[in-house]
């Protein structure tokens, strides 16, 4: 099942972010898809923020991974913007297999490397301050956090 959550604001994406913090869970991954300005690192600062991480967040395009220990829980915020058919040898399960989320930009670059349990996060910008996230969990885990949430 497909869920949709409209956005009318930054803050209104940083909310929905901090909802999904609310039921973060060690191992969690979500995948953000969109184009460049939709939100992604939005969301990501929203969900840093109710982590209680203090670090400034940025997109992380030209390190492919932010590590952030600060909070409840470590933050992996991957973009693999500039990956190619490399996801092998960057090792993606090493960081899908820790007490950790790990929140991914341009997930469908790497999507043979993606867990098969996740939450997939499309972001559509409808006009400079909307935004239609269309949300699709996979795995029951995921499911529920969508019924807790949506």
């Amino acid at each position: 099942m497909k869920y949709k959550y409209t956005s009318r604001s930054e803050e209104d994406t940083m909310e929905l972010a901090q909802n999904f913090e609310s039921e973060k869970f060690p191992g969690m991954v979500i995948c953000l898809d969109g184009e460049l300005g939709s939100g992604k690192t939005v969301f990501v600062k929203g969900f840093a923020q109710a982590l209680g991480i203090q670090e400034t967040i940025t997109s992380p395009t030209f390190n492919l991974v932010k590590e952030y220990h600060d909070g409840e829980m470590t933050l992996f915020h991957m973009d693999v913007y500039r990956l190619k058919d490399s996801c092998e040898t960057v090792g993606f399960d090493d960081y899908f297999n820790q007490d950790a989320v790990s929140i991914i930009e341009w997930p469908d670059l790497i999507c043979g490397c993606l867990p098969e349990e996740r939450l997939d996060i499309k972001i559509k910008v409808y006009d400079e301050n909307t935004r239609i996230f269309i949300i699709e969990p996979h795995g029951q885990a995921y499911e529920d956090i969508c019924n807790s949430v949506l």
